[in-house]
């Protein structure tokens, strides 16, 4: 084929075409990736991108968060990588949040700095949000980091008032039953308890969030029962958690709320599965309100009572059935024995009622210019320490707290722990020598291997 000049000048316009073409494919290219992130983590720990409730947490946070390192430089004591491994963790919130920023100072070129900061280590990180601030210091895990981010977004500030005296569950107790674990973790997202004692106390305070009693084990006195009655009568908050029909003298409070709990409690036949006692009941299915709408995890009640509640046109209550369990169980009618495993339960249509049954309420109203919410959970076994972290019991905890003291937007699922794995060595020589092998194996016997193949098939074909 004989190539003239217009056949040249064509080839040539078309060969300066592909590579404008390409030039554009690869500015726009540029252009995408510069403005839509796509980030997928395959670590099990999820360590290179947030975890959903981080998210969420990061989208109810409106104004602008300034991250302040203070760093001097990539000293000995934090490794030669401090800077760059600050940056990658913090560029994880920063691809949720744009505004969310980050800065480092060096705290011996700026010591008046440092000082006002009230800077105590190198290293110190202070975050800073609508003029709140609190500082922490690595190591920094995303749920350390989010916590702190959950306590300066929280608008509520009072109080959280526990019932005392009575043989409650504690919220800083330390025993299987007590509810420890949980208090420690609305600690961890700012909140404060304060104990309430009310043989000693006028009444209930006006300035709490709100007030739990944990399933008293001896019966509240009239005088006690008026004062909290009171408190309820004027608008206040509370959380109340019932571990059997005994309402332990509050009678006239379930009376004002329209309550009433079951003798029997909830048997659960889809325990077994999970290799429990049937007397465990399970709920992936919740009522439509604030604290469940996003909820998706399933949770577990151990010997859980039915709990009803009728609203009150004349008090304005207006109530939501929360949480139902036993899809495929009962309300059984029988005693069972409490803490007794593997007891056999049959369905007698007489007496007993068909799942699902409810064992949560939640009654709100508006009373003066305010709201005032209230919850009656016919279990407190399942934010107990045997049980917090038990499916998403800790999660659905944290729920009911923060609607009950307002903060709505900070109803949403908590951020997971790293799920970290160790390889324990044995101590024995055998298992040194092949932990021995295994680790040099892959450094350098297995590329040294490599290298010699590649080396003996370039000589055999050099040679043919």
């Amino acid at each position: 084929m004989k190539i003239n000049r217009s056949l040249r000048l064509q080839m040539l316009a078309q060969s300066w075409l592909f590579v404008l073409l390409f030039v554009c494919l690869i500015v726009l290219l540029g252009y995408l990736a510069s403005q839509y992130h796509v980030a997928k983590d395959i670590t099990q720990a999820n360590r290179n991108i947030l975890t959903p409730g981080s998210v969420n947490i990061l989208k109810t946070m409106k104004d602008p968060i300034n991250i302040t390192v203070f760093a001097t430089g990539d000293d000995a004591n934090r490794g030669d990588n401090f800077r760059k491994g600050m940056i990658d963790f913090m560029a994880r919130y920063q691809r949720e949040k744009k505004n969310f920023y980050i800065k480092f100072i060096n705290p011996s070129a700026e010591p008046k700095l440092a000082q006002d900061a009230n800077i105590k280590e190198d290293g110190e990180v202070v975050v800073e949000y609508n003029k709140r601030s609190e500082h922490i210091t690595p190591p920094i895990a995303e749920q350390e980091m989010t916590n702190l981010l959950v306590r300066l977004a929280r608008t509520n500030t009072q109080p959280v008032m526990f019932l005392d005296g009575h043989g409650e569950r504690h919220l800083q107790g330390l025993k299987s039953n007590d509810l420890g674990e949980f208090g420690k973790v609305l600690e961890s997202k700012g909140y404060k308890f304060t104990n309430i004692n009310l043989m000693l106390a006028q009444g209930v305070p006006s300035n709490g969030a709100m007030l739990v009693i944990a399933s008293p084990q001896i019966p509240v006195n009239s005088v006690e029962a008026k004062k909290i009655k009171a408190y309820v009568e004027a608008g206040g908050n509370l959380l109340w958690l019932l571990d059997n029909d005994n309402l332990q003298g509050l009678q006239e409070v379930a009376d004002y709320l329209g309550m009433t709990v079951s003798k029997g409690i909830a048997v659960d036949m889809s325990a077994s599965e999970y290799k429990y006692d049937a007397k465990n009941a399970f709920s992936s299915s919740y009522g439509d309100h604030a604290i469940t709408r996003t909820f998706q995890y399933g949770t577990m009640y151990p010997e859980a009572h039915e709990i009803d509640a009728k609203a009150s046109d004349e008090l304005g209550w207006k109530v939501s059935r929360l949480v139902d369990v036993a899809q495929r169980g009962w309300l059984e009618s029988d005693p069972l024995v409490s803490g007794g495993d593997k007891q056999k339960v049959t369905f007698d249509e007489k007496k007993d009622k068909r799942g699902p049954i409810n064992i949560g309420v939640a009654l709100e109203r508006v009373y003066g210019k305010k709201g005032q919410r209230v919850i009656v959970m016919g279990n407190a076994n399942f934010l107990s320490n045997t049980y917090i972290t038990t499916f998403g019991n800790l999660d659905f905890g944290v729920n009911m707290i923060n609607w009950l003291s307002g903060d709505d937007s900070l109803i949403t699922i908590q951020p997971m722990p790293l799920k970290d794995i160790n390889v324990t060595i044995p101590s024995d020589d055998k298992s040194r020598l092949v932990a021995w092998m295994i680790f040099h194996g892959f450094q350098y016997f297995i590329p040294l291997a490599f290298f010699i193949a590649g080396f003996w098939l370039w000589w055999k074909r050099r040679k043919a």
